[in-house]
């Protein structure tokens, strides 16, 4: 076979690619659908009903009063929270950071706390995340299936974000509710709304929560929530409107 001299030049300007680079393609391109696999089972691991309730309220102590943006609405939704969990026989996990320094929770939910002690848990803490061992400890064990866990507190970017990350690693569902969650800067708040939901949380607000908590209006509880939420309407309405404009 005769090859000229432009098919030689031709072949040099196009040469066969090496089986080196065809293979990290391959591998490109598989670690890709890996990805793009697991983000599609982590979200469709986040649809579905709320099962075996739980509620965390995330650090809302006293020395915070001044420093997070809003919080008086973020004592609000989270007492609205400690009420309805006391309705429907939901456990409470009550965390502080640091309350030698940063003082206790505020008088506003500790006052509506169960005085039962199988139906709360408080747990000072220094880590972040409010997935600390003596917390841990105390979750119900269910065998079937994992915990709704319901979020309310504070901040936003650093201990709501860890907790829910943990949480999430652990097979649980996240709830975050977005009227309930503030940080010292408001800014924080939707980039870490936005990152959390991307992992697979939740973002809800209170009143669309405690409706899919009892699901039917011939539920015995209906009444009592429908009156809860009656009766913060107020609240609930300025907080929607602060912490989740669109």
């Amino acid at each position: 076979m005769l090859i000229n001299y432009t098919t030689i030049r031709l072949l040099s300007r196009n040469p066969r690619p090496a089986l080196s680079s065809l293979s990290h393609t391959f591998e490109s391109t598989t670690a890709r659908i890996s990805r793009f696999l697991s983000l599609g089972s982590r979200n469709m691991a986040s649809t579905g009903r709320i099962v075996n309730p739980v509620l965390f309220v995330c650090d809302v102590q006293e020395k915070f009063r001044t420093a997070i943006w809003e919080f008086p609405k973020v004592i609000s939704t989270s007492t609205k929270m400690v009420k309805a969990a006391k309705i429907l026989n939901v456990p409470i996990f009550c965390t502080t950071q640091n309350a030698a320094r940063l003082g206790a929770t505020v008088p506003e939910i500790t006052s509506l706390l169960p005085t039962d002690e199988t139906a709360k848990t408080e747990v000072d803490k220094t880590a972040f995340s409010m997935m600390v061992p003596e917390l841990q400890a105390q979750l119900p064990t269910n065998p079937t299936s994992a915990l709704s866990v319901i979020i309310v507190g504070i901040e936003t970017h650093i201990c709501v974000t860890q907790t829910t990350l943990d949480l999430l690693a652990a097979g649980h569902r996240v709830y975050i509710l977005a009227d309930g969650v503030s940080s010292c800067n408001a800014g924080e708040r939707p980039i870490a709304l936005n990152r959390l939901a991307r992992e697979g949380a939740i973002v809800t607000t209170s009143e669309s929560l405690l409706f899919e908590l009892i699901r039917d209006a011939k539920d015995t509880n209906f009444k009592a929530i429908a009156g809860l939420v009656k009766e913060t309407k107020d609240e609930t309405k300025a907080a929607v409107e602060t912490f989740c404009k669109l």
